[in-house]
């Protein structure tokens, strides 16, 4: 991926998350030095299978796996302290060192437990299917100039008092909600105490820091969470994240110029997936739902929820394409449709009796729209065993194309099961 004139690459995911980003950028930090990590926080997972292993990352980017990567969490991030721990203590029994090897940016945000009470009060009358994870209630604090930086923590006196004005104020809230919960300051201030010596020592000016090694040469991976269709401002609103999920915020979660960035790398399913609320267009009938949901093990890295699946839907490739740039294409999963003998791709909506090819603003329009279905041959042959394209099953190659013809960049990597080795480069 990384080559002249391409030293910093983004990967971005093309669809409502869930796309197999974790893989990609584990497969492709064994070319980098730096991964970023540059929005969202603990209520994302990327699922990494290494060899015989499996591990869950939550915040770390997958690049922590390869020896000599740096791992770095930007200033787009929303940091919950405790999980970030829980990961770090569970790699290192798990024999991955990664002393040396994360840096935190001094301007990150964090999530403290009053944020989780106030996203489960909020849950419960809303109904956006959050995780609870309190991060919405972070990044709102976050533009309310009330967050607790991470640099803040270098100040202890001053940290605590903040954080003590804040669980007040939560509190209220909490009340508002008439949830019977409340925050103790005692126990933020625990957190503190036990948080901050652990933690400063990660802390950087991250902006900087990638500045210089994109000056100096070294090739820069830089990954986000969820995908293009949650992202604030540009995904299916209000059921989306709190976050700038796209390529753009790459830039400003990392804290680099947006003229830094080389290459965008989308990626998706060969199908469509979608954890908690909103709309899915191209969901299946209840029977193949479920045999998707089946064959690909369609359930939350870090919820478990079960997600909703249906069929490929080119008019969200092709919106993600035009909101993130994208210069080219990973294709994730095709071996779970390996055992199907037609497959429908979504091409356009149909809405209200006219067709419709671009993404609706509205979700509750995006609701009424119903799909318009090309229906495809399946190969009904295992697609596990490819490692290049010529090795694929015709009909295979034939599918491949036809998503590549509707969402336009290259298809440049195809993945066909869980292993690293389980992925075919297109185009070197």
């Amino acid at each position: 991926m990384f080559g002249p004139g391409l030293s910093c690459v983004v990967v971005v995911g093309s669809q409502w998350g869930d796309e197999g980003k974790g893989k990609l950028v584990d497969v492709l930090a064994a070319q980098a030095d730096v991964v970023v990590r540059y929005q969202g926080g603990a209520n994302a997972g990327h699922t990494v299978v290494a060899g015989d292993s499996q591990f869950v990352l939550r915040q770390i980017p997958s690049g922590i796996l390869h020896k000599g990567v740096t791992c770095v969490l930007g200033n787009g991030v929303v940091l919950d302290p405790e999980a970030l721990f829980g990961e770090l203590d569970t790699l290192a029994e798990r024999g991955i060192v990664t002393q040396g090897r994360l840096l935190v940016s001094d301007r990150a945000h964090l999530v403290l437990p009053y944020h989780k009470l106030l996203e489960v009060a909020e849950e419960r009358t809303r109904n956006l299917g959050t995780t609870g994870r309190g991060i919405g209630p972070a990044y709102e604090d976050k533009y309310g100039r009330r967050g607790i930086r991470v640099g803040l923590l270098a100040d202890l006196a001053e940290s605590r008092r903040q954080v003590t004005e804040q669980v007040a104020r939560a509190n209220q809230l909490l009340q508002l909600a008439g949830s019977t919960e409340r925050a103790s300051p005692e126990e933020h201030l625990a957190l503190l105490d036990r948080a901050t010596p652990r933690l400063l020592p990660l802390v950087t000016d991250a902006g900087g820091y990638l500045h210089r090694a994109l000056r100096s040469g070294r090739r820069v991976l830089m990954e986000g969470a969820q995908g293009a269709l949650l992202d604030v401002d540009h995904g299916t609103y209000p059921f989306v994240t709190s976050s700038h999920t796209t390529a753009g915020g790459a830039a400003v979660g990392a804290g680099i110029g947006p003229t830094a960035i080389q290459g965008v790398l989308g990626v998706v399913k060969a199908y469509a997936t979608r954890v908690g609320n909103g709309p899915l267009p191209t969901l299946a009938p209840a029977e193949t739902e479920e045999r998707l949901r089946t064959l690909g093990s369609e359930f939350g890295a870090v919820t478990g929820r079960p997600r909703r699946c249906g069929w490929f839907d080119a008019t969200v490739v092709r919106y993600a394409v035009r909101v993130n740039g994208l210069t080219a294409l990973a294709v994730t999963k095709l071996d779970v449709l390996d055992s199907f003998d037609r497959i429908p791709v979504g091409v356009a909506y149909d809405l209200d009796g006219g067709r419709c090819e671009e993404m609706p603003a509205e979700a509750a329009v995006l609701e009424r729209v119903r799909p318009v279905y090309q229906t495809l041959d399946g190969w009904c042959t295992s697609t596990a065993g490819a490692r290049s394209l010529a090795q694929l099953p015709r009909l295979a190659r034939a599918y491949l194309d036809r998503l590549e013809e509707l969402a336009g960049p290259p298809i440049r990597y195809v993945s066909v099961g869980s292993r690293r080795d389980q992925i075919i480069e297109v185009r070197p």
